[in-house]
């Protein structure tokens, strides 16, 4: 099995907690995994590697190693375990290549979480990756409906779990985990892609706005 050896930067999302996959870490493994929230400015691209493994937030892993005409790759690649605002990180791993990204690399690393009782799904580089490009906007659109008086939250939430069989509605999952981390990734997605349907809801807005306040007083 292929070794793996951890650089914390500090203040990983993926992994907040001691988990089998940090638990698993060599000192010197043949795959080096940069995790924390200064994973991207930590990253040193190494050829030797079998493959290299950078933590994201909702940035693009170019801003690591950089891009060139759509060519880029190397045996670098990106990764994020799907989370929610202040919920714990889910079993999802989403797993970031480039063009050109190396096919072993991408194989490596897919062996690697997966061995950890991780589930791997592999996407292109882009901010926000799969679930929060499909998700952020339907959660600003039951946001918006709330500020528009269709329903209460407690009649939109109860009618998503009834009729879709989720077992949390919008409303109270995002109020649960924070409605303004809600805020930041949708702004930072907006920001990079400039369509309305990323644009934070007016509530997220002012979610935000207050825990600034309270974190300043």
């Amino acid at each position: 099995m292929t070794s793996h050896a951890i650089v914390d930067t500090g203040g990983s999302r993926s992994f907040p907690v001691p988990h089998a996959f940090l638990d698993g870490a060599a000192p010197h493994g043949e795959v080096t995994v940069y995790v924390g929230a200064g994973a991207v400015a930590a990253y040193r691209p190494d050829p030797t590697r079998k493959a290299i493994l950078v933590e994201l937030g909702t940035e693009c892993l170019g801003e690591a190693t950089g891009e060139g005409a759509g060519l880029e790759g190397s045996n670098t690649l990106g990764f994020a375990r799907f989370r929610l605002g202040d919920g714990e990180p889910s079993d999802l791993v989403e797993l970031v290549r480039q063009p050109a990204t190396d096919p072993a690399a991408i194989e490596v690393a897919t062996a690697m979480f997966e061995t950890a009782g991780l589930q791997v799904s592999v996407c292109a580089d882009f901010a926000g990756r799969i679930l929060d490009r499909l998700i952020r906007p339907y959660y600003n659109e039951a946001l918006t409906r709330l500020d528009e008086g269709l329903a209460t939250a407690a009649d939109m939430d109860l009618t998503v779990k009834l009729g879709l069989g989720y077992p949390e509605g919008p409303i109270e999952l995002l109020e649960r985990t924070g409605l303004h981390h809600h805020h930041d990734v949708t702004r930072a997605l907006f920001e990079t892609y400039g369509t309305r349907h990323y644009a934070p809801a007016r509530r997220a807005v002012v979610a935000r706005r207050r825990a600034d306040r309270e974190a300043g007083e």
